[in-house]
Formats: C-alpha cells, structure tokens, sequence
C-alpha cells in the first residue's frame, strides 16, 4: 500500500474510515485492471453509483471530479465504480462485495481489513451495462423569469411560455 496516498486521501477526506479504504482499494484495482492513473483532463471518467467516503479517494487518485465532468454520479448507494478508457476504449465496474462489510469488526479493524486485502476478495469485476459519456459540455446560461438567477439552458423548463430554473418549476405530473 501507498502510504503517501493513503495519507493524502486522509487529509483530503478530514479523517479515516473503512469507506475511504474502500475506495481507495477501488482505485488500486482500477490501477491493476485497467493501467489507470491520474486524470488531468477527461482522460479517464468514473461514474460512482454513491455519494460516500470513498468517493473522496476516487478523486484525490484518479484527478476525476465533478467540475471537469470525468466523475459521475449514478444513485444507485451501491458501492460500485466504473472506470472508462477513452484512450482505449476500456471499461470495468468494480463493485464491492457485501460479504466484505465486517459488520463484528470494529471501525479500525475493518478499515486495517480492508487496506490489507487482495483487491479480488474485495471487489467483483463486471462488464458494465452502460457505455462511456459523451464528454463534458458547456451550454448557454439563460435567466429564470421568476428568481433571476441564471442556470445552464439544458436544465431551464418552460413554464408559461417563459424560462424558468428548476429551483421555480412546477412539476406536473397525473400519473405516470
């Protein structure tokens, strides 16, 4: 293990804990599997399907952010993160095996666990079943005709005939 990293992903993250292993062991499998490194442009793309500690070492290894558009996230809670090639066109899921979860350990126990484990008894590795993003994409700001904050004109709707955020549409729905 990468002590360095370990530790930079600590004082990224604001303490340790056995999600940040988790995900710090999703990258050194992504490492293993896939040759992936730091991404300083969309060179890489991570879609994480949570929002937990782990994620914070996915972006302190692999460069991928939400701000640069190479991280992704798909709200499924499972512990699982694609990695995307663009170079290559390589793709892996690597999801965490709930038989890992070491729910009689204590909180340093599992996390020392996890760190020290081969990441095959981890991880399983799957083909996903969704294909790469298009790269990131700039859109025009238009303004909200009800609050006058402005927001990108893809996430704007139409009430009234007017431009408004989704912040002041009102949803309608009768069903499905």
């Amino acid at each position: 293990m990468d002590k360095n990293l370990w530790d930079k992903c600590v004082k990224f993250h604001g303490h340790e804990c056995p999600g940040l292993a988790i995900g710090f062991k999703a990258c050194e499998a992504a490492n293993e599997k896939l040759g992936i490194s730091f991404s300083k442009d969309e060179e890489i793309v991570c879609i994480t399907e949570n929002d937990a500690c782990g994620v914070d070492a996915i972006q302190v290894i692999t460069g991928c952010t939400m701000g640069k558009g190479n991280l992704i996230y798909r709200g499924t809670g499972k512990h699982a993160f694609t990695f995307f090639r663009r170079d290559t066109g390589e793709k892996l899921r690597i999801v965490f095996k709930p038989d890992n979860s070491g729910k009689d350990m204590s909180r340093e126990e599992r996390q020392q666990a996890i760190l020290a484990s081969p990441v095959e008894e981890l991880f399983e590795f799957k083909n996903p079943s969704f294909d790469l993003p298009e790269r990131a994409r700039i859109f025009n700001t238009l303004i909200c005709s009800k609050c006058g904050e402005g927001a990108p004109e893809h996430k704007m709707r139409l009430m009234e005939g007017k431009p408004v955020c989704l912040d002041c549409f009102d949803e309608y729905s009768r069903g499905w």
